[in-house]
């Protein structure tokens, strides 16, 4: 590659870190008090509820699950013991986290700004950071596909036909890309989040393919365990890389089916030619012995025709 393309494809990944880290900034400070004040409220309310539950109205008990619900929607656990100090869903690496599936267009939906400033900035930078994160996984998927370039042509070199290099260069992309996206990261989730492998393996699938049903969601849950600070922030830069990975491969694979199209359509046409082909090889005897019959039946005939012998056809009515 040369030094022109490494020094851009470095600096448009410094500017793509500088924003998401911008937008975690700005969404801890938007979000994090009212966070805060949530927490409070919600241990309030579930106190209150403890002290008076022999007594219990439903006026009183709609009021719990008002609050309740509203809790979860902040990524607040009512069953947790909530204070200032609990882990927070607005801390800079979850705020980092956040801003890397507002501009990746995931959406989990369990997580969103409840403040009308949040709300506006989220707004404001979803319209700048996705068409930046197409940009980025542009040049990511840029750089992976000249790897995928130079196996095949390694492939190519060693006497592969070229079909041959092509698909051996997808197996090998997918089964790498599977292992260290879809295969490795679920054995981390199990411990982290208490998931199964098979819940693990389809979050990463439903992550990646930005699909982001949100049931599964990590660093949210009373169970999860954040082995350090930075956790969440480095799941980020894993559904970004993991993001490039998958797109390439669909290209790959529809570039694939695309040529197997190609094909089966100029066999069709091949096929069809070699038909009339045949169809023409196998008249051409009946087509001269036809023509051989008629020249004889004109020959005959044109013994009988008055002024032949002289070498001019006599003129005569029809």
């Amino acid at each position: 590659m040369p030094s022109a393309e490494i020094l851009k494809s470095i600096l448009l990944a410094m500017a793509f870190m500088v924003y998401l880290l911008v937008g975690a900034l700005v969404f801890q400070v938007l979000e994090k008090e009212a966070e805060d004040t949530a927490k409070t409220d919600t241990e309030r309310h579930r106190l209150d509820f403890l002290k008076n539950y022999t007594c219990l109205t439903k006026e009183a008990l709609d009021h719990l699950v008002n609050v309740i619900t509203d809790a979860v929607k902040q990524g607040i656990h009512p069953l947790e013991n909530q204070t200032k100090n609990s882990h927070s869903n607005w801390d800079m690496s979850s705020s980092f986290f956040f801003a890397g599936t507002v501009v990746t267009t995931i959406g989990y939906g369990t997580l969103s700004p409840r403040t009308p400033g949040g709300q506006i900035f989220c707004v404001l930078y979803a319209l700048f950071g996705i068409p930046l994160n197409v940009i980025v996984l542009g040049r990511v998927g840029k750089i992976l596909s000249r790897v995928c370039h130079r196996l095949g042509q390694y492939f190519f070199n060693k006497g592969m036909k070229p079909k041959k290099a092509k698909v051996l260069t997808i197996i090998f992309f997918s089964v790498t890309g599977i292992i260290v996206f879809l295969g490795l990261p679920p054995l981390l989730f199990t411990k982290t989040e208490k998931w199964t492998y098979t819940e693990g393996v389809y979050y990463a699938f439903i992550s990646l393919s930005t699909i982001g049903f949100g049931d599964y969601v990590v660093g949210y849950g009373p169970q999860h365990f954040m082995p350090f600070r930075g956790f969440r922030a480095l799941v980020c830069l894993w559904i970004i890389f993991g993001l490039s990975w998958l797109s390439l491969l669909f290209n790959l694979l529809t570039s694939l089916l695309e040529d197997t199209e190609k094909k089966i359509a100029k066999d069709i046409q091949k096929k069809v030619k070699s038909k009339k082909d045949s169809e023409q090889i196998a008249l051409e005897p009946l087509t001269s012995s036809y023509l051989s019959e008629s020249e004889k039946t004109v020959d005959s005939n044109n013994c009988n025709i008055p002024g032949e012998q002289s070498g001019k056809m006599a003129n005569y009515d029809f």
